[in-house]
């Protein structure tokens, strides 16, 4: 293709060629779409990618994503705190935050455990969390990593590290299909999912 195309044009193929699900064809498709478009149009998208790099950051609280110091969610004083409702990612919190049956605040670890991919509880923001509730007045903290073997084991050795720390520890109930994720849960399931937690034993 380097040979058809001139080499600006392939360089962009070949840039959304390495987004997730991109296939060369569609690479292709997304290249010639962005040369066809009005100057404006292709340029707002890439001044919001830029924006999205330079703007973006993590909240110190809860690590969820936030354009300042700390989140929405974090600075929300209708929000009780007392509760942290623990997610993997903080697309997590989109799902949830959807049924309108969460009041917490949230607590993003950025990822699961999972020694044979190289991450290890210390890759995560686990002693974050701990901190969090030794320093505060919480009383629950539920466990919502995804129901699958990466989630479940992380759930229960944060768990392990919080039996100390006086807190109700509850899991979301198994509505969620277990190999699932919650990114991809409707929200009935994920409203009996947060009405049905189960506390950890």
């Amino acid at each position: 293709m380097s040979g058809v195309y001139t080499e600006t044009l392939n360089k962009l193929i070949d840039e959304f060629g390495k987004l997730p699900g991109i296939g060369p064809k569609t690479a292709e498709r997304l290249a010639f779409y962005i040369l066809k478009a009005q100057p404006a149009e292709a340029l707002a998208l890439a001044e919001a990618i830029r924006d999205v790099k330079d703007k973006i950051k993590h909240c110190q609280i809860c690590y969820n994503l936030s354009e300042q110091s700390t989140c929405q969610i974090c600075r929300d004083e209708r929000r009780d705190k007392s509760i942290i409702c623990v997610v993997e990612q903080s697309k997590d919190i989109i799902n949830l935050e959807k049924t309108g049956a969460c009041k917490w605040v949230y607590h993003v670890l950025g990822g699961h455990i999972a020694p044979l991919e190289g991450i290890e509880p210390g890759d995560l923001t686990i002693e974050q969390l701990l901190d969090r509730v030794r320093g505060s007045d919480v009383k629950e903290v539920i466990m919502a990593t995804n129901p699958n073997m990466a989630g479940d084991g992380t759930s229960l050795y944060i768990s392990s590290l919080l039996r100390t720390a006086g807190v109700k520890i509850t899991r979301l109930a198994r509505g969620l299909p277990s190999g699932s994720t919650i990114e991809y849960a409707s929200g009935k399931i994920l409203i009996d999912a947060i009405i049905g937690r189960q506390e950890l034993e």
